[in-house]
């Protein structure tokens, strides 16, 4: 008869709480319901011209940007999930009261701008709070997987949210889309009552001010060891591999005289090659050496995008592939660089650092659109690709060889 310790093997990989899988589906939902709102606002200001669309972007990003190191510091003093059931209460109003103009009057130029400017001032504070909740609800041993489930969630609904938005504006106009937005911030404000942190982080000592815990998480950042040169990191990612998708994409495109339809062949095998490697990390966990795991990704990036780039008219399958190249290394970044940010900080300064990785993303985005923007029309996208590719490879290198990154391992 067998002895009873050995009857059944043990895992040694313990399940993600069912807690954070509720969280995850619920914040996805409103995900999925932002990208569905964001196609709406972008096609009716659209309809006013250029110059309202613009501004109508401009008046997200800006308040977004400026507040987010205050949205950090608010969310490490009150409480990750309170804020998060706050903004969800603003936005679950907002997107009603837009539904209600929209119906009755239409949006005008101006509505829409003060809508944009309430979303971008809302993100502020919610993106913060929401990047620091995987590590108040799991432990960090299941942090690297939770993260690559939430980056697999995210990457879906990018997927499908501008089609589903198109197909929703076409049919039921911005009164439609809002409504369908409030109905996901109605779905995970149930969610956030009902979901509890399960593990305490200490919080922003009351005696501190806000202004002041925000300039302490910047401190805090810029002397760390881990922390410096992973928000570098997280910088060239943004500048040398985000503008590939959004600006390079449909740019070669038109180079390489493709259609619309293999740019969107090109895009879609980017965030397959995402998803894919984001569902591998969430089944078997990341790379041992967690920081290599993240600067390797960058390198694996970079090929993909000189295929992209170097691809001619008809070497479609050779975009398609060197486009789900590009996403497999980005998917390879992002779910090493999600844990080993949240991991490396104090309990007392998740959101901060949540915060001020958003904004290191967002000032390298906007820096690497202008100039690559401005040297594709100079010299060409072709050109463009080859500086993002040399780029992302020459940051990947960098990060294996700079000793806090490379012998940085997993919890």
């Amino acid at each position: 008869m067998a002895s009873l310790d050995t009857a059944r093997p043990v895992s040694v990989r313990p399940a993600v709480p069912r807690t954070y899988l509720f969280w995850l589906v619920g914040t996805r939902a409103s995900l999925f319901g932002d990208a569905v709102l964001y196609f709406a606002l972008g096609w009716a200001a659209s309809a006013h011209g250029g110059g309202t669309g613009a501004l109508v972007l401009t008046a997200i990003t800006v308040p977004r940007t400026v507040l987010l190191l205050l949205g950090g510091a608010v969310g490490d003093r009150f409480g990750a999930r309170r804020v998060m059931i706050t903004c969800d209460v603003v936005m679950l109003t907002a997107t009603l009261v837009l539904a209600l103009v929209g119906w009755r009057s239409g949006a005008s130029p101006w509505f829409l701008v003060m809508v944009a400017v309430v979303i971008g001032t809302v993100d502020a504070f919610y993106l913060p709070a929401t990047g620091s909740m995987p590590r108040r609800l799991v432990g960090k041993e299941q942090l690297p997987r939770a993260l690559a489930m939430q980056q697999a969630g995210s990457q879906i609904v990018s997927l499908l949210g501008a089609p589903v938005g198109a197909v929703l504006v076409a049919s039921a106009g911005l009164t439609g889309a809002a409504l369908a937005d409030a109905v996901t911030f109605a779905v995970v404000l149930v969610v956030l009552v009902r979901v509890r942190p399960a593990f305490d982080v200490e919080r922003l000592p009351p005696g501190q001010g806000l202004v002041a815990g925000a300039v302490d998480g910047v401190r805090i950042a810029v002397g760390d060891p881990v922390m410096r040169p992973a928000l570098l990191l997280t910088a060239a990612a943004a500048g040398f591999l985000l503008p590939v998708i959004s600006l390079l994409n449909p740019l070669l495109a038109r180079e390489h005289g493709w259609s619309a339809g293999v740019a969107g062949l090109v895009a879609g095998g980017q965030s397959v090659g995402m998803i894919t490697v984001a569902l591998v990390v969430s089944r078997r966990g990341t790379m041992a050496r967690i920081g290599r795991g993240a600067a390797l990704g960058l390198c694996v990036a970079a090929p993909g995008i000189a295929a992209v780039a170097l691809a001619d008219e008809a070497a479609v399958a050779v975009a398609v592939f060197g486009g789900f190249v590009v996403g497999a290394g980005s998917g390879l970044f992002a779910c090493h660089i999600g844990p080993l940010v949240l991991t490396g900080v104090p309990d007392t300064h998740l959101a901060r650092m949540q915060a001020l990785l958003v904004l290191v993303q967002s000032l390298a985005l906007v820096v690497g659109n202008n100039v690559l923007g401005a040297l594709a029309d100079a010299q060409g996208a072709t050109l463009a690709a080859a500086v993002c590719a040399g780029g992302a490879c020459a940051a990947g290198i960098a990060g294996l060889v700079l000793r806090p990154i490379r012998r940085l391992r997993r919890s």
